[in-house]
């Protein structure tokens, strides 16, 4: 595929490589390496995949949890991953720009877990005995980085195989369509896991967002409130409170903005507020 870096530029092969996604590669085609040296020569028969790829009854019934994240650094085949990672540079690069390295790997890691816990929460039930079948692949989060690109950038034009000009809300819309139809066909691909990526990507993208930024600001301010102490003469420390006090507004200032942002005399009034 080839895509233009701005929604109104003309068509051009690939981005440059960022910090996250170069690391992502590395880990990616990392495992790989391990899955062929552990396989016999064939990524597919390692095994590492029952321990690393997702097997609903073990991450369930045995809480093997950590194969909602391992899962997406196992692939099958040089294809697979190939694939995978063209994608991921092609699409994610631009989206780490965008957002940021820790922002785009919140993102990454959502899609990416969501479409394996959508994926081993309802295949089992559409098709019993997948349950203890491994997924594998970072297919899910991949089709999130998509959804993310078509929701940001609908109208860009992307050259579908190198021949065909698609808009990014296209190209999304046909994939979705595609996967629909091909969930139920016994080809070992994980189509409903990369509905799982979309969908979570979509809602990360219209709320998720705000929620996780919400709940980072809480537990920094909840962090920074415990380490604060208003002391009166002849008193024992206690916690500062009341939505008036001057301590109050540093710590909301903190919360939204973050410590660098205190003038010296903001630093000074939580400096003698402070008991350590």
């Amino acid at each position: 595929m080839r895509y233009g870096q701005g929604p109104s530029m003309g068509m051009r092969f690939g981005p440059g490589l960022t910090p996250t996604i170069k690391v992502l590669l590395a880990a990616n085609v990392s495992v790989f390496l391990l899955q062929v040296m552990t396989g016999g020569g064939s990524a597919g028969n390692s095994s590492l995949i029952p321990l690393l790829g997702l097997v609903p009854i073990k991450a369930f019934a045995q809480l093997h949890i950590w194969q909602f994240v391992s899962y997406m650094f196992v692939h099958g085949s040089f294809g697979h991953i190939a694939m995978n990672m063209f994608m991921l540079w092609m699409f994610g690069s631009e989206l780490e720009r965008l957002w940021g390295q820790k922002a785009f790997l919140q993102y990454f890691a959502v899609t990416g877990i969501g479409a394996g816990l959508i994926y081993a929460l309802v295949m089992p039930l559409l098709a019993p005995g997948t349950e203890y079948i491994p997924l594998v692949g970072a297919s899910g989060a991949v089709y999130g980085v998509l959804t993310a690109v078509a929701v940001l950038f609908p109208d860009r034009k992307v050259l579908l195989y190198f021949l065909i000009p698609l808009k990014m809300r296209w190209l999304v819309v046909g994939y979705v369509v595609f996967e629909m139809m091909m969930m139920w066909s016994a080809d070992g691909v994980g189509h409903l896991a990369h509905l799982g990526g979309v969908l979570f990507g979509y809602l990360y993208l219209n709320g998720g967002r705000r929620m996780f930024d919400t709940f980072r600001k809480q537990q920094r301010r909840k962090k920074a409130g415990a380490k604060i102490r208003v002391v009166k003469d002849g008193e024992e420390a206690k916690p500062a409170s009341g939505p008036g006090t001057e301590v109050d507004r540093i710590l909301e200032k903190i919360s939204h903005e973050g410590y660098d942002s205190l003038t010296p005399d903001e630093l000074d009034i939580l400096r003698r507020a402070s008991k350590h």
